[in-house]
């Protein structure tokens, strides 16, 4: 197909800008802006729809930016660093709407505006690196739909303190992989408010020198805490063994009043500043009056769990992860709270958690599992408070939920992720 002239009309979830063709059909178009008029090449060719790349900016739109990362385009984190801040969260309302109308049969949804980042860059608390499996033993992120390494000397996500340690934790890596360490996969860094580092090297089962690790990693980042993560599986994050080189074997954190132990596999929000208004407008909707029995489902290491317990009269934690456990059982020992915690599954435990005035679910981004949700449809709880961080699983959930009674109250976009298409919700269901 010839170059064609198109104005980019919205945004997709997934990032690429939306127009039509001159015969109609849908066409995404990659590192586009609404208002943008371009001439694009048509690259796929799928029927109904079709995927384009940019041939030439003819009018750029005003909300077009310079994108400040010299790895924009190429790396596969960021997509969104061509949009200016207020368009990027008007977009991703109008992706959270269109999910809830097209995928969950809500005509009308109340979805209140955007709650943005309180930091455009410099928010994340931590990253997840890919080591190359062969070579040089590069350190970076993948290559945007691709599996190759693109090795990196900072990431402007990082805060600014932390942003070149990347490059620094590239040298230690290579430096052990030298020292006969085999099958490094990954390494995350974490860096606290607090401005505590934390460094955790994923490897295969199989000789690593430990001694060496905790010292170069140490010195090159000035991690306090080393651990290395044995997978089993490391697409499924399957883990098994953990390993603590040096220091504690956990990062802290603060989050509003509360103080946060968080071991190395454990998860934890990414951006902790917008955490705290997520952790708000959860409580604002679970209202908790110091008499209800409120269960924190998928609880974690406890973001909900402690102000829950603090606020309700009864508090229930479920969480599957050993290591999440530990730390929840840890956090809300510091804090001096109670919480009846329940190890196990949410589709396996509800059924005997007894009568719940209200629970807070917070599912991973594949959203309730079948099993899970029919116990939660069982369960029959008065009040839902669902943190959700994709609309269209979160959308196909309240489909299910409201065939079963649920009515869909509100939702609040919050963003955890600036630069990027992700976005993080909070909606209020409630039983008849």
């Amino acid at each position: 197909m010839d170059p064609v002239r198109v104005t980019i009309q919205s945004l997709a979830h997934g990032g690429d800008g939306v127009s039509r063709l001159p015969d109609g059909r849908t066409v995404f178009v990659p590192y586009s802006c609404p208002g943008d008029e371009l001439t694009i090449t048509v690259t796929e060719d799928h029927g109904r729809w079709t995927r384009a790349q940019i041939a030439s900016i003819e009018s750029p739109s005003p909300d077009r930016v310079t994108p400040p990362c010299p790895y924009f385009g190429v790396c596969g984190g960021c997509n969104w660093q061509h949009i200016a801040y207020a368009a990027q969260a008007s977009a991703k309302r109008r992706t959270l709407i269109d999910a809830l109308s097209r995928i969950g049969g809500l005509a009308a949804p109340d979805v209140a505006e955007t709650i943005g980042s309180p930091a455009e860059y410099g928010y994340r608390n931590k990253i997840e690196l890919t080591v190359e499996p062969s070579g040089g033993r590069a350190l970076g992120f993948l290559k945007a739909h691709t599996n190759e390494v693109l090795p990196i000397d900072a990431c402007l996500l990082l805060p600014k303190r932390a942003a070149k340690l990347p490059r620094s934790l590239a040298g230690a890596v290579r430096f052990i992989a030298s020292r006969g360490a085999d099958g490094i996969l990954r390494a995350s860094v974490r860096v606290s408010s607090r401005g505590e580092t934390a460094v955790d090297i994923w490897t295969q089962p199989g000789p690593f020198p430990r001694a060496a690790a905790a010292r170069v990693i140490g010195e090159a980042v000035g991690a306090r805490n080393v651990t290395r993560t044995i997978m089993r599986d490391a697409e499924r994050r399957d883990i098994s063994q953990v390993e603590v080189l040096s220091g504690s074997g956990a990062w802290h954190e603060t989050l509003g009043a509360d103080r946060y132990v968080v071991s190395s596999p454990s998860f934890f929000q990414v951006n902790t500043a917008a955490a705290v208004a997520l952790r708000e407008q959860a409580l604002e909707m679970l209202a908790p009056d110091g008499t209800m029995r409120v269960a924190d489902l998928y609880a974690g290491a406890g973001t909900f769990t402690l102000p829950i317990a603090r606020a309700a009269g009864e508090a229930v934690a479920v969480e599957a992860s050993r290591y999440a456990l530990a730390d929840l059982r840890e956090n809300l020992d510091e804090a001096g709270l109670d919480a009846d915690v329940v190890p196990g599954d949410a589709a396996y435990a509800l059924k005997d958690l007894g009568h719940l005035d209200a629970a807070l679910i917070d599912p991973p981004r594949s959203g309730i599992s079948d099993k899970a949700m029919r116990a939660l449809e069982n369960a029959r709880i008065p009040k839902i408070v669902y943190v959700s961080c994709d609309p269209a699983t979160l959308a196909r959930d309240i489909a299910r939920l409201s065939a079963v009674g649920y009515s869909a109250r509100r939702f609040v976009p919050v963003d955890l992720f600036p630069q990027t298409y992700h976005l993080e919700t909070v909606a209020l269901l409630e039983l008849g």
